[in-house]
Formats: structure tokens, sequence, C-alpha cells
């Protein structure tokens, strides 16, 4: 995970930039297409994304596809069976072969969003294959990212799509390996981007995603602005962001407003009274579901991708992101969430938080609680309390 130069990064803004990009370059495929993805649902969206895969095939173009086994447990087998038997080849990481129960196992998922195509176009981001109008928390489209890639650093992403699929294949055959040849990528340089493709994995890289955070809060000399949907990060990066502000660093964390997982946002409210109180400014996203996971600091670094700043994300699953060392792209991305925040999210008050009734702060510490179970359960409560 070395910093690449000669990158074009371009910023995507929900389904609406993401899923037409995604469309065209899958339309323009004529050697191979990779795609990781948590959810694949059979909906609008992922009716004509799997289309347009299966028109792929028929031009001769070899398609993988990998989901995940809770990510798309609620998909039907015939949606997946009839790309397929089209010609896809398609794989389940961590099939569920039983619905109740549990295990550590279980839990460790590939929560990856990831594209490749031809070798010269690549997508990472935070956005499942999946209407993003679907949710019934508001009218309003889920508020998310993604980038698209072209230039050298897709030859690691390549290489990391490629490891992770031969071990899902050795895995699901029981020991029996297929070796799939990579396609070789060798893409010419296509801008002036610097960056970097970090992942978090269970392996070699199992703190690399929070260790990017960390140091990148713990250099910050004058604004950092996180937006994360679900936020309940370690103590050590916790630390890092209350030392920033404690310096005069401008903190900034947008938050859902609009909680799809109730308790866990009841769990990150129990972090407010600490973090307000550190001068950190927190906001609710409000106009719709809150879905992204991107960071800037000092408008010189900036980070879209697939981790949330959670003990599911931090310390469980598989994970992707790109981080951008460009001032123009973090300027770009810095603008795009302030006119969200200033169009949409509240800025929630340390006062109001202290006059808080003694229940809404009981299930908040109750909730914090249960992280915290749920963190020595799988042995990580020192790093994470």
């Amino acid at each position: 995970m070395k910093i690449t130069d000669g990158n074009q990064i371009t910023l995507l803004k929900n389904g609406a930039e993401y899923f037409p990009s995604l469309i065209a370059a899958i339309d323009a495929a004529a050697v191979d297409i990779c795609i990781e993805t948590y959810i694949f649902r059979d909906d609008a969206t992922g009716t004509l994304i799997a289309g347009a895969l299966v028109d792929a095939v028929r031009r001769g173009v070899a398609v993988r596809v990998l989901i995940d086994g809770v990510g798309s447990k609620d998909t039907p087998q015939v949606f997946f069976a009839a790309m397929s038997d089209a010609g896809v080849s398609l794989m389940v990481f961590r099939p569920e072969h039983r619905r109740f129960h549990f295990s550590t196992t279980r839990l460790r998922r590939n929560h990856r969003k990831i594209a490749l195509i031809d070798g010269k176009t690549g997508f990472v981001g935070g956005l499942n294959l999946i209407d993003d109008m679907t949710d019934s928390l508001s009218e309003a489209p889920r508020y998310d990212y993604a980038v698209k890639i072209e230039g050298p650093l897709l030859t690691v992403i390549y290489h990391s799509v490629h490891q992770l699929w031969q071990w899902v294949a050795l895995q699901n055959l029981r020991g029996k390996l297929i070796v799939e040849p990579a396609l070789p990528v060798e893409p010419a340089p296509a801008g002036n981007h610097r960056a970097l493709f970090v992942v978090r994995d269970n392996v070699r890289h199992r703190h690399a995603i929070e260790a990017l955070y960390r140091q990148a809060v713990g250099r910050a000399q004058s604004s950092v602005l996180i937006v994360c949907a679900y936020f309940l990060p370690g103590r050590r990066l916790r630390r890092r962001l209350i030392e920033a502000a404690g310096r005069g660093v401008q903190v900034t964390i947008l938050l859902q407003g609009r909680a799809d997982h109730p308790l866990l946002q009841m769990a990150t409210r129990a972090l407010y009274a600490q973090l307000l109180g550190a001068n950190i400014t927190i906001c609710e996203y409000q106009k719709s579901m809150l879905h992204a996971k991107v960071a800037v600091v000092d408008d010189a670094w900036a980070t879209v991708g697939s981790s949330n700043l959670d003990p599911f994300s931090l310390f469980l699953n598989r994970e992707a992101n790109v981080a951008v060392f460009d001032a123009g792209f973090a300027r770009q991305l810095r603008e795009s969430v302030m006119a969200e925040i200033e169009s949409g999210a509240i800025v929630c008050q340390a006062e109001d938080w202290q006059k808080r009734s003694l229940s809404a702060r009981m299930q908040s510490w109750l909730a914090f609680g249960m992280a915290r179970w749920v963190a020595g359960l799988f042995g990580f409560s020192k790093r994470w309390e």
C-alpha cells in the first residue's frame, strides 16, 4: 500500500452520478469486469446493472461478481442464478447456511464496494448495487460517495481484488483451488492525483484504515471533516480527534440523523457529551439516510471508501478506501459536504445534550455498554474502549 502518482480520481456523489458512470464503463468493456459488493439487490438499479453484465458476457467479456453472504441474503437466488446461467462467474463471500446462529466468522463480512473494467477504469466507494431511493426514512436519495479511478493505482486494486477472489474460490471449493489468472494491468498515467488504496482485512492489514485516519488527524493543522454513517471509533482515534480540537483544529463530524440502526445511533450519542465538550462540532444529517464514509483534512488529504468508523468496519469487516493527496480534490469533497450540512443537517449544541432526560441518557449508555460487551467478546476491547 504505497502512494501512487499519475492518477485521475473523479468524485461521484450519490447514485445519480455513480450508477450511470458504472454502467457506461460496463457497456464499454471489451475484456474483463470484476465487481465486489456487499449488497446486490433485485430492484430497478440492480436489475439494470445485472443486465449490463449479462450483455457484456454475450460480447465475450469475462465477468466476475463477488457478493457477501449476509449483505445479499435477502436477494432472491433466482436473480443471481439468471446471471450465472448467462455466463457471469459469481461467488458468495461466506454464504449463510443457517439463518440463526452466532459465530465470530459470521460477523466477518466483505463490505468492500469495488468495480474494475478492462484494466483501465475502477470504482471504489460506499455505494452498494441498490436503488438509493429505497429507504423508508425519507423521500430523498441516500447520501453517499464513490470515486472513479484511472491510472497506475488500478494495478494495486486489481491485485487485491484478484487475491480475494482466489481466496473465496479456495473456501467455496473446499480446498480444490482453481487458479484463474489475473488480468495483466499496467495502466499509463492518466492525471496528476497522488493516491493510496488502503484495505482492512483480518491478516496483514487489520488496522490499516484506522491508522490512516489517526495519522491524518494527528497531523491536522487547520481542519478535520469526517462524514460517517456508523460512528463508534476506538479510543485511539477518539483521543486524536480531541487532541486536534485542543490545539485549535476545527473538527467537524457529520453523522446520521435518520438512523437505520437506532441501537448503534444510541451508542454513538453516548459519546456526544465528551466530543462536544472538547469543542468538536457534531452535525446530524436530516435530509435523507446518510451512508457516506469520507473525510477531508486540511484541504490536502481526503478519503472515500466503504469503511465506517465503528467496530464492525475497524475490527471485523474487509473494507477498502482510497486516499487522495490533492488540494483540488480535497476542496471539492469538502465543499460538497459543507453544502449538504448547510442544506440538510442540524448542528448539535452541547447544552442541549446536557439537558437530555435521564431515560434518553440511560438508553445511550446501555447501548454503548452493549457495544463494549461485543468488543470484549471479539477480543478488541482494549483497542476500542
